[in-house]
């Protein structure tokens, strides 16, 4: 892997990837030369017991702008507002222009609850300079890179002390509140661990205090030996519709050996789980042969210095769908009781899934 770390006009850093030398003299653009100014905070939310962050900066941030104008699209034209730079190279991350956390939060104002800074980061990855294609549609090679950088702004973020989580996210379509075009995901990372993640580290602490052994691993290998719910599976890499899912048609998709982050995975584990994840995301492509919306969120061990035997690096695929022709989004019972009603069972899914046919040597457009 190949980087090169540049700065923009606007002060925001930039850093390019590559599998093969990136080409000397590139210039990183930025819509505006004005600094970003950005201070938000966070609030105790004293009966939920956790953060909430406060960033009304972002209400002026872009939003799905008209093809001949997006901030993400290389351009010939000097003068026309860019994120990314041309040049030779495969992917981009750079600082949020509208972040919900920066690491130079500072003087939160003062309330009836407690207040801190938001001392957090926000990234954007670009996963590819053509925007016209898509995650699922990368040459595996690419797909690979892209678990490298994941792997390297886990280790360069996770190394300041105000940070103790790192999230690697995408979201994908407009159903899941895309604002941008091209294929891009987040990485957003906390001072505190998350409340889903610290949930699921506690459940895989005890588990793990209890059998000496990783929860998921466990639970991976009886979705092996079960079979029912399989998208992927070889020596080092598996991708499920897992038996106790709250979507229709989320996967996840993990190494079979436990690792706790990114940057504990091995060569021929990250070869595999990009396969596991060029899979995946082709066959919801394939599903109804239309671009199909998910978020998909990466869990990995927190960036506190302590060891996490317990932690499973993985990924979940939250797609909205119900049916081909009707949304499934959070109803009552989800948002306000957190308890989940799933209209289909897994392995009906599973079975969708299961059918649709996909070749991962050759890239796939839609």
């Amino acid at each position: 892997m190949y980087s090169q770390q540049l700065l923009k006009p606007d002060g925001r850093k930039l850093t390019l990837y590559s599998r093969y030398p990136i080409e000397e003299g590139i210039i990183a653009p930025s819509p505006s030369n004005e600094p970003v100014q950005a201070n938000p905070h966070l609030r105790w939310h004293p009966l939920r017991g956790e953060w909430i962050a406060y960033a009304s900066h972002r209400q002026g941030r872009t939003f799905m702008p008209p093809p001949e104008y997006n901030p993400l699209a290389p351009t010939k034209d000097p003068d026309f507002p860019t994120e990314i730079p041309q040049g030779r190279y495969d992917m981009a991350v750079f600082d949020n222009r509208f972040p919900s956390m920066v690491l130079t939060s500072h003087d939160p104002p003062a309330s009836i609850v407690e207040t801190v800074p938001a001392n957090g980061t926000c990234e954007v990855v670009v996963f590819t300079q053509d925007p016209e294609t898509s995650l699922g549609s990368l040459e595996l090679d690419h797909l690979e890179l892209v678990l490298q950088v994941w792997a390297d702004r886990t280790r360069v973020i996770g190394e300041n002390p105000h940070i103790q989580y790192v999230l690697p996210f995408e979201n994908r379509g407009v159903e899941m509140g895309v604002t941008l075009s091209h294929p891009h995901g987040q990485i957003y990372s906390y001072p505190f661990v998350p409340p889903v993640p610290a949930k699921m580290l506690a459940q895989q602490q005890a588990y793990y205090q209890e059998h000496q052994r990783g929860l998921l691993q466990d639970l991976i290998q009886k979705e092996i030996e079960d079979k029912q719910r399989l998208i992927y599976l070889d020596d080092d890499a598996i991708a499920f519709v897992p038996v106790c899912a709250r979507y229709p048609y989320e996967v996840w998709v993990a190494p079979i050996q436990p690792v706790a982050t990114f940057m504990d995975l091995t060569e021929k584990q990250r070869s595999a789980l990009a396969k596991a994840l060029k899979t995946v995301t082709l066959k919801y492509d394939g599903l109804w042969n239309r671009p199909f919306p998910y978020l998909m969120a990466w869990f990995q061990a927190p960036t506190d210095g302590n060891p996490h035997p317990e932690a499973h690096l993985h990924a979940e695929f939250f797609p909205p769908y119900r049916t081909k022709d009707r949304l499934k989004y959070l109803a009552g019972t989800e948002l306000a009781a957190g308890m989940f009603a799933n209209d289909a069972l897994p392995e009906e899914k599973a079975k969708d899934l299961q059918a649709v046919a996909v070749t991962l040597e050759t890239p796939v457009r839609l």
